[in-house]
């Protein structure tokens, strides 16, 4: 079972990326728009996960450990394949899972191309109680009381959330004043 890799990247499309590896084997492994957004250099260490089917060898690539905890999880569900899961890391990031489970945000889910309302909701009965090891570094209160000072200061709920995502401030009033510069930009 391969549960890494390490080598050169040799060609990377938005979902897909192909590594040569010292030995001269070239992988080709699909990855989340979120994973290919973070590969940069020429040279890569992705976590994978492995998945063999009659028909298929399939490998999933990813740089943050929490994203494919969040994708094993995922493909572990009742009628959520790779494909699926591989859609919801591509929208969501481990935090914003983590968050969207934890305040059973189904909006977050319904804006993944694939899952309806109904799924959304599944997701949220099944999972309820998962939670990503390194992906809260703020409490989920600290992090909707900086939500509801925002939105009461007059700006939209999917403007906030997004922003929120981004900010690395450690406490609720150092989260707001960041959340600030970057929605004022």
């Amino acid at each position: 079972m391969i549960v890494a890799i390490d080598g050169k990247v040799v060609k990377k499309e938005p979902t897909s990326i192909c590594i040569k590896c010292a030995s001269g084997v070239t992988y080709k492994l699909a990855v989340s728009l979120q994973c290919s957004m973070l590969i940069k250099e020429e040279n890569v260490e992705l976590y994978v996960t492995q998945i063999i089917r009659e028909d298929a060898n399939l490998l999933f690539g990813f740089v943050d450990i929490d994203e494919q905890r969040m994708f094993e999880k995922l493909i572990k569900l009742n009628g959520v394949g790779p494909s699926t899961a591989l859609a919801i890391c591509s929208t969501l990031t481990p935090t914003a899972f983590s968050l969207a489970l934890k305040n059973s945000d189904t909006d977050s889910f319904i804006k993944v191309p694939g899952i309806g309302l109904k799924s959304a909701k599944r997701i949220l009965v099944e999972l309820g109680d998962f939670v990503l090891e390194n992906s809260l570094d703020l409490t989920a209160q600290e992090r909707n009381d900086a939500a509801l000072a925002l939105e009461a200061l007059g700006f939209k709920k999917d403007k906030i959330q997004a922003v929120l995502f981004t900010c690395k401030s450690s406490s609720t009033q150092e989260l707001i004043k960041e959340a600030l510069n970057k929605l004022q930009k």
